[in-house]
């Protein structure tokens, strides 16, 4: 599904929830603790965790791809990780700031 910049969305397995900040042209598959994310509101049947996707997301932090396409701001932490299919999202790491000599 593609998805634009600023699109809220929750995962299906936690309580994670993301703001995009950066998307892709194309579709792509995210998902957080191994099933896929949705933009409709939270649902009262959570989907088993799969352990492979069970590192936790934290609140505040950017995740991006290897390629640096998509960026996702995390609103509300949960137990899930973020991927991109079989793709784990990593933190962003913070840019330096110049030196003030």
């Amino acid at each position: 599904m593609p998805y634009q910049p600023g699109t809220k969305l929750r995962s299906t397995a936690d309580t994670t929830e993301v703001v995009l900040t950066r998307a892709p042209a194309q579709d792509i598959d995210l998902r957080c603790g191994g099933h896929p994310m949705t933009t409709d509101g939270p649902g009262s049947v959570l989907l088993p965790l799969d352990q492979g996707y069970a590192a936790g997301t934290q609140l505040g932090k950017r995740y991006v791809n290897a390629a640096g396409t998509l960026e996702l701001l995390c609103t509300k932490a949960g137990a899930g990780s973020l991927s991109i299919g079989p793709e784990v999202l990593t933190i962003r790491n913070a840019k330096p700031l110049p030196a003030s000599d």
